[in-house]
């Protein structure tokens, strides 16, 4: 999957305090590109972008690539969105100077960003001539890399770099996204920032991101749980207010405790609802300090929860156990059958 440049510009982003400003260096077409270090520089790097794997709902809320899509309002088309006219034009210029221009006001947008950061500001218009005509437009920033140093001579030994970037955790952008190759989706981009802070997708207001797993989630579980207050409690009554307060409270929660509100039939039944939608759901939990990762399909299958004298346990069934990085007797154990282990509980109970 080779990219070809049409047109490149290069902007140096400086932030000195409040003074903000991107400073234009040159913008470049296929010829003077290729004559060019920047070639050098980037070589392999739109390939890399563009195979970068990403999820559509990401399993987590801090994923470093994610999928973006212009956001519409029903029965307008895709022109009524700001951010996509802006990238149109960028990607559709058609002379160095057109090109110039437009990535002016994309850089422009950038520096005016609440958090931007110092560094360089690439756009880049490349064709992928084997699928396409249409050039794909990324959109690349290379933070500057503090206490840098090239080897001198024997006397000097290093001698400092000022302002100096790397291709490495570079945040870029690709639009349009491309789900497989040979197929693209006008209405979509796909963003990579290595960071946790989001800096880079805040220029792009009218841009939405599809949401994570972790927060589908939630919000199928709040539903749930929501139904089961309204078939439960009377409206306006004292324990329904105080059921509502509660999941508010652990809504916002980090790390939270069971509840212990609803029966394993609801639970689940609530499950399979959530499976039926999200098949590789994830379930995570701790008792104690003992971590448990599996599938939420595994709940009621082949994870079973119970309590005994006050305490909780976890029954996993299985059809074999293997172990993994580090050895222990553990290894060589034959197991005791369930009424010899649930009796043991039950006596040091």
């Amino acid at each position: 999957m080779d990219f070809t440049i049409n047109y490149l510009s290069f902007y140096l982003i400086q932030v000195d305090g409040e003074d903000k400003r991107a400073q234009h260096f040159q913008t470049l077409d296929k010829p003077n590109y290729e004559a060019s270090p920047l070639k050098e520089f980037l070589d392999g790097e739109l390939t890399r972008i563009a195979k970068r794997k990403v999820e559509r709902h990401a399993k987590s809320e801090n994923a470093p690539t994610k999928i973006g899509r212009f956001m519409v309002e029903p029965g307008h088309e895709l022109t009524s969105n700001p951010n996509y006219n802006v990238f149109q034009k960028v990607r559709n210029a058609e002379t160095t100077e057109d090109f110039q221009s437009s990535t002016d006001q994309l850089a422009q947008m950038y520096v005016d960003t609440s958090a931007v950061r110092g560094g360089v500001f690439l756009v880049a218009a490349a064709r992928l001539t084997k699928y396409f005509d249409d050039p794909f437009l990324f959109v690349m920033k290379c933070d500057f890399e503090p206490k840098v140093a090239r080897i001198t001579n024997q006397e000097t030994l290093v001698q400092n770099v000022e302002m100096a970037i790397t291709t490495k955790n570079m945040k870029s952008i690709q639009y349009p996204y491309m789900p497989e190759e040979g197929i693209m989706d006008e209405a979509e981009i796909k963003i990579h920032q290595s960071s946790h802070a989001r800096y880079f997708e805040d220029f792009l207001p009218f841009v939405s991101y599809e949401k994570s797993m972790p927060e589908i989630m939630k919000t199928q579980v709040m539903d749930m749980v929501q139904d089961h207050i309204n078939e439960t409690f009377p409206e306006e009554s004292e324990e329904k207010d105080q059921f509502e307060e509660a999941m508010e409270e652990w809504a916002v929660t980090p790390e939270r405790e069971i509840q212990e509100r609803l029966t394993t039939e609801q639970v689940v039944e609530a499950s399979a609802q959530i499976v039926e939608h999200t098949p590789d759901a994830e379930l995570k939990m701790k008792l104690d300090h003992i971590a448990i990762k599996a599938h939420l399909s595994d709940f009621g299958e082949c994870l079973h929860l119970a309590k005994v004298n006050g305490k909780y346990i976890l029954m996993v069934e299985a059809e074999q156990i293997s172990f993994d990085k580090g050895f222990s007797p553990i290894e060589f154990h034959k197991p005791d059958d369930l009424e010899s282990v649930v009796k043991r509980i039950l006596d040091r109970g």
